[in-house]
């Protein structure tokens, strides 16, 4: 596998196990508790990454169909690209910048902690699929609009890039969450 799609599919699967251990750690009558300063709970969170990889898994298989039927190899080094970039700092953990999240992916009703977390791991597993199927192919050549805002387009890769990204922010919120509503000994 290209080392930048392998390096992504190393991000997923740390998503995964962040997403299993706080199964582990936070008891289930606790996921739908939100932290005392306000947001969302540990299963709104989840709930939210489900919400985006749904729309997300969809639009790059089309992706992937338009970069098999276009020809062309895989770059040595895919770029994201300016807008791709930008989305990719602003999701990624640690960013500062705080977005308004779209009607469309605010959760309005979170399932059990089982059945959240299930629904991650088959989404998680058609992710690494998709990113298996990209090797070899000319990712940074097909656009794919953002399913947060038709109007924003960013390459394929930056697709890519932008979702594990995405994941390990709201991870780092639902382990403050956590933090924040643990009882303390």
């Amino acid at each position: 596998m290209h080392e930048q799609l392998q390096s992504l599919a190393d991000d997923f699967q740390s998503a995964s196990e962040r997403v299993h251990r706080l199964r582990q750690s936070v008891p289930p009558a606790r996921w739908a508790e939100r932290p005392p300063s306000g947001g969302w709970s540990v299963a709104e969170c989840i709930a939210h990454l489900n919400l985006t990889a749904e729309a997300y898994v969809p639009r790059m298989r089309d992706a992937l169909r338009q970069a098999r039927a276009a020809g062309g190899t895989a770059p040595a080094r895919f770029r994201m690209g300016l807008i791709g970039w930008l989305i990719h700092r602003v999701v990624s953990p640690g960013s500062r910048t705080r977005v308004k999240t779209s009607p469309a992916f605010v959760p309005t009703a979170a399932d059990s902690a089982d059945a959240l977390v299930r629904r991650f791991d088959e989404l998680q597993a058609a992710q690494q699929e998709l990113l298996r199927e990209a090797d070899g192919l000319p990712l940074q050549r097909i656009p794919i609009a953002s399913p947060f805002n038709a109007r924003v387009r960013y390459n394929a890769f930056a697709a890519l890039a932008i979702q594990p990204a995405h994941q390990h922010r709201h991870l780092d919120q639902a382990e403050r969450v956590w933090a924040d509503i643990q009882p303390r000994g």
